[in-house]
């Protein structure tokens, strides 16, 4: 028995479908949801957001937002969140740098924090597209 899950943004519907697991990072620490969990209401934090469903794991990078838990339905109201085919290697490392040039360069207690939040997303979104190549590379061998 599956849960529903849909992913939304204030732009877009990312996803929408029944899956068997997903694993979100929360302010709580990474949580585990399977179908008829528990009721939960959850501040998400940036990190990989995990769906498994018949069998394969579709990873996205998440920046935070919220989600809520009822038995048979999940619902994720993200700030931001990409599907791991949608991030660019490439971009996402050069981002990377450029986060890590504004912490550097931070003037004040409010700019390093803004600074160090940039970073943490940025170092999630690369972290996820690699994911993304890792499989591809073993789907060759």
């Amino acid at each position: 028995m599956p849960i529903h899950l849909k992913i939304v943004t204030a732009e877009r519907e990312v996803f929408a479908d029944d899956v068997d697991m997903v694993s979100a990072p929360t302010r709580e620490g990474r949580v585990g949801i399977l179908p008829r969990h528990a009721p939960l209401l959850s501040i998400l934090t940036s990190g990989e957001l995990g769906i498994v469903k018949g069998g394969e794991r579709t990873p996205f990078a998440v920046s935070g937002g919220f989600m809520q838990v009822l038995p048979t339905n999940i619902i994720i109201l993200a700030d931001t969140v990409e599907r791991a085919d949608e991030i660019d290697e490439s971009r996402a490392e050069t981002a990377v740098r450029l986060a890590e040039e504004q912490r550097a360069s931070a003037k004040s207690e409010q700019d390093m924090a803004l600074a160090e939040a940039k970073l943490r997303k940025e170092m999630v979104r690369l972290q996820v597209a690699r994911i993304k190549e890792a499989g591809r590379r073993q789907g060759r061998s």
